[in-house]
């Protein structure tokens, strides 16, 4: 269960007294979500989720995520957007945290990916590179590839725990990652963790975004990437190239990738790899029994990374020649 802050009927309907939503019909707690407190707030005016930020999030980030959040929609990409009270202001403290309002998104999340929905996810992320031009707060992605080795660092030790030669496996691929990464890529906003669980459909159509509370700015190409390691390998771990060829094709017909950027397509999926399997690692040593946090497996990106170390080319994600 996803509730970490509980709230005070009294305290919820002070809080929305500052807003123009009308009378307060009901809230309930949602349980997905590991992050941050979340609830279903229905008004007068409709359902909204109102989302309390816990100690992992950092209170001088939200300004961005809100503010991006707000942008995106009105330059045209389907997400959750900011509500603003009767002064303007989108953050407010509730329960002794930050706390935002924001509008609710209609859908449910894809257990089970098809190629259908890989294509629409790289039309959609396609759709949110572009949207994010102009968005004039910078966030720094503090995931992304200075912080990968303090991260490592901190798990060291104990990395052989999860399996015998993981620590080699690691030092390994951040000496081959800091000599070789591509530093002359285009560089945006990007979401940086658009799993399927971020993203919404309606029977076959996409219908939005959700969770920005990842995003920064970075290469275009590696949120890309991680789109490759979240929706094109099968339970088995094998890469499904007819997906990636699908998602590849709907990114690069919205926003056609540079030379560079396919060129640097393994690369940075070897990097998005790297950085999922460290923070599991991390959390699956740290993160005591019991926890209302689900463990989730490191060995899935040890697989992947492993297959992006034998890819020598983007075509061998399905990216097509021009």
């Amino acid at each position: 269960m996803a509730v970490y802050t509980e709230v005070s009927d009294d305290d919820l309907v002070r809080f929305l007294e500052s807003y123009p939503l009308g009378t307060l019909l009901s809230c309930k707690g949602i349980a997905e979500g590991v992050e941050n407190t979340n609830y279903l707030v229905r008004t007068e005016q409709g359902p909204f989720i109102l989302t309390l930020y816990e100690k992992r999030v950092h209170r001088e980030d939200l300004p961005f995520f809100l503010g991006l959040m707000e942008h995106l929609a009105q330059n045209g990409l389907s997400c959750p957007t900011p509500v603003r009270d009767r002064h303007g202001v989108m953050l407010q403290e509730l329960a002794g945290r930050p706390a935002a309002l924001v509008t609710f998104l209609d859908g449910v999340w894809i257990r089970r990916p098809r190629v259908d929905h890989c294509a629409a996810v790289g039309k959609a992320l396609a759709e949110l590179h572009l949207a994010g031009r102009g968005f004039e707060i910078r966030r720094e992605n503090a995931l992304g590839l200075a912080g990968w080795r303090p991260l490592y660092e901190r798990f060291r030790a104990r990395a052989d725990e999860i399996f015998a030669g993981l620590g080699a496996l690691i030092e390994g691929e951040l000496a081959h990652l800091e000599a070789s990464w591509p530093r002359d890529v285009p560089q945006g906003v990007i979401h940086a963790d658009l799993f399927p669980d971020n993203v919404f459909f309606i029977g076959d159509r996409l219908s939005g975004l959700i969770d920005f509370y990842f995003a920064c700015n970075d290469a275009l190409a590696y949120d890309l990437a991680v789109c490759l390691n979240a929706w094109c390998f099968e339970a088995d771990n094998s890469f499904n190239l007819t997906k990636g060829m699908a998602m590849l094709r709907a990114y690069d017909a919205v926003r056609p990738l540079e030379p560079a950027e396919r060129a640097s397509l393994p690369l940075l999926a070897r990097g998005s790899a790297l950085r999922f399997l460290l923070t599991r690692a991390y959390d699956w040593i740290n993160t005591p029994e019991g926890a209302l946090v689900k463990r989730k497996d490191p060995l899935e990106y040890v697989r992947r990374l492993r297959f992006h170390q034998s890819v020598a080319s983007a075509g061998e994600y399905g990216l097509e020649k021009r």
